[in-house]
């Protein structure tokens, strides 16, 4: 992993996160403030305005222009909505109502795609966003055309006790030097892009609100979810054992495709590494299929 110099403060985060969007992402990219009850949502667009919306949730602190390798690989049949999900690093900012709970999350994207004037939507999550986007297809399905999940966690199993270990300095006492440091054990030191790198440092003097956790979805839930879904999973992730939640997805989810990405750890996703490739094709060709038939 190239080392970048560390950087603190909001003024660092802003100049960071332009600066991603500014180098990394299509020209095009639009930037629109969708008002809430819970507050007000940041999406980067990118890709033709008739076009079936996408809508990407990115995981904890890592903000919306963490889809940069797939916006202008989707954007060329997808509207893509990258998300700065509210009160985690980003360009949203909180309101009033704060987001506290799952029907919080699930209420706050109701309102998120009412303002969109979006109707059913292709909806993807990486990591935390992957598990709010999985309880948002249970909440909503018929508002979800179909469901991308990359690397989920909290959603089919739990975490490997060694990332939470090492994740826990950072949780404690945020800042760049741990988030690096993490970030570097996670990935095994990968390349990742600089520019990525130092927004991920900015975003830990960022102020954010608690996370809203809780259990994972019932089998019976997870059973009974009538939508297709594309899992995949990184084969050398260090958050869980790829194995065993593959295995749990193939148990629960009945309109599921699964696949391990070899060659890629939880954090390196999905901007980065030689999977990426693969995923963005797997990504592009389950989205532009037509529709799995569901069982009745």
């Amino acid at each position: 992993m190239t080392s970048t110099p560390p950087v603190t403060g909001s003024t660092a985060f802003l100049t960071a996160y332009h600066a991603v969007l500014a180098a990394a992402w299509p020209a095009g990219t639009t930037c629109t403030d969708i008002t809430t009850p819970w507050g007000s949502t940041r999406l980067n667009s990118y890709g033709p305005q008739d076009a079936p919306p996408l809508l990407l949730l990115p995981g904890g602190g890592a903000t919306s222009t963490a889809w940069y390798a797939q916006a202008a690989e989707l954007g060329r049949t997808h509207r893509v909505h990258a998300v700065d999900l509210v009160g985690e690093p980003g360009r949203s900012t909180v309101g009033e109502r704060p987001i506290r709970t799952v029907d919080d999350l699930n209420g706050w994207l109701d309102a998120l795609l009412d303002g969109l004037g979006a109707g059913p939507v292709a909806l993807g999550g990486h990591s935390y966003g992957g598990w709010i986007a999985l309880h948002y297809a249970l909440h909503a399905p018929h508002r979800v055309r179909k469901l991308v999940l990359l690397d989920p966690t909290g959603c089919f199993a739990g975490f490997r006790p060694g990332y939470l270990l090492h994740a826990l300095p950072m949780l404690l006492r945020p800042s760049a030097a741990r988030t690096r440091a993490f970030l570097e054990w996670e990935t095994g030191r990968a390349p990742l892009d600089p520019g990525w790198l130092r927004l991920r440092e900015a975003a830990a003097a960022f102020p954010s609100a608690r996370p809203v956790t809780g259990p994972r979805p019932s089998p019976e839930a997870l059973r009974g979810l009538d939508v297709p879904a594309l899992v995949l999973l990184a084969g050398q992730g260090r958050a869980q054992d790829a194995t065993r939640v593959a295995a749990a997805v193939d148990r629960l989810l009945p309109h599921a495709e699964t696949a391990v990405l070899p060659g890629v750890s939880h954090h390196a996703l999905p901007l980065y590494g030689p999977a990426v490739p693969e995923l963005n094709r797997r990504m592009r060709e389950f989205l532009s299929t037509d529709d799995h038939e569901r069982r009745p």
